[in-house]
């Protein structure tokens, strides 16, 4: 997949010899997270708007050039890589680099997000279901044999969270034999967070409690 095609060129890019008072107008009519330092043409680092209390308008950005992050993205970072680094950066705006350390533009957090959501694991017909197991317990070639032993197709899976040494998955199958999925994951001890279907499991469990009600009502 290209991401190249969505880098933005028409956002400006500062250098350490320009006032803070321009980095601040940037801020003012932007909601962008950070925006790309130079000096003599190659990237310095990223000054960040959570940091616009720190300087005076007049000052120079160079005053701050110790304090600047240093993320970013290569021409040449897969699509996966640059969501990454927007999220554990906290930003919306990621600064590309080309070969001589020059700044070649931005990418913009929601034109990532709008590839990703372009991609079979949302576009795709197919069900959407999140387990969860321990981490010493987690196998990925284990998950997707269990998928593909009940004859369904697995379109996509990745590690949503991993929290207190458990790691949770969500998957995107094929809704043939989807129920048979979900009973063998349980039968393997996984944990079954959500799974869009007609699990007959939950339907059992719904059939009885109407019947309760339907009991206590009479």
């Amino acid at each position: 997949m290209q991401i190249q095609e969505h880098i933005i060129t028409a956002i400006p890019v500062f250098t350490v010899e320009d006032s803070f008072g321009a980095v601040l107008d940037f801020f003012k009519d932007t909601t962008y997270s950070h925006v790309a330092i130079t000096e003599q043409g190659r990237f310095l680092g990223v000054f960040s708007e959570n940091d616009i209390d720190t300087l005076a308008p007049t000052s120079k950005i160079d005053a701050v050039r110790y304090d600047l992050g240093s993320f970013f993205a290569r021409k040449e970072t897969n699509w996966l890589d640059v969501l990454e680094a927007f999220a554990r950066n906290e930003a919306n705006l990621l600064p590309v680099l080309g070969a001589e350390e020059e700044v070649l533009g931005y990418y913009d957090l929601s034109d990532i997000v709008a590839v990703f959501i372009d991609t079979p694991f949302f576009t795709d017909p197919g069900n959407i279901l999140v387990v969860a197991t321990g981490i010493k317990d987690y196998s990925f070639s284990e998950i997707a044999q269990i998928v593909e032993s009940n004859n369904a197709k697995m379109i996509g899976a990745f590690i949503t969270d991993v929290q207190n040494d458990i790691v949770q998955v969500t998957l995107k199958i094929s809704t043939v034999n989807f129920n048979e999925v979900v009973q063998t994951f349980r039968r393997y001890n996984y944990h079954i967070l959500l799974g869009t279907s007609d699990d007959q499991f939950l339907e059992g469990l719904k059939e009885r409690s109407d019947y309760l009600d339907t009991y206590l009502n009479v």
